[in-house]
């Protein structure tokens, strides 16, 4: 059974950071290539960073030079370093393959920006 676990969220201030971690367990990560998602209240689900089996980066305009996604194939782990961070970056943030080509989801971990 195909399981996504995100951990690392929390409450920050204003330019503050965070990093996030997200396990996937019950295949083999190292196949394939990895994004960070976030859903921000009343807004749609965005892809936000992307990492290849390769180690290629990819980050959607709004977070680009502030976040840095990575990954470490033997702990079978992706990690999102995010920096600056700002009130528009408050979602619920989940971490899963990319393109998605199943159903499967964590429970994500909630990030708030506020001071």
């Amino acid at each position: 059974q195909v399981q996504l676990v995100e951990s690392g969220g929390g409450l920050v201030q204003p330019g503050g950071s965070l990093r996030l971690s997200c396990a996937l367990s019950g295949t083999i990560f190292s196949i394939y290539n990895m994004g960070w998602y976030r859903r921000a209240p009343g807004k749609q689900r965005e892809l936000i960073a992307t990492i290849s089996r390769g180690g290629s980066t990819n980050y959607a305009d709004p977070v680009k030079g502030r976040f840095a996604i990575s990954r470490d194939n033997a702990e079978n782990t992706v990690y999102l370093q995010m920096n600056s961070l700002k009130p528009e970056d408050t979602a619920v943030y989940y971490c899963n393959i990319d393109p998605l080509r199943w159903d499967y989801w964590g429970q994500g971990t909630q990030v708030t920006v506020s001071s």
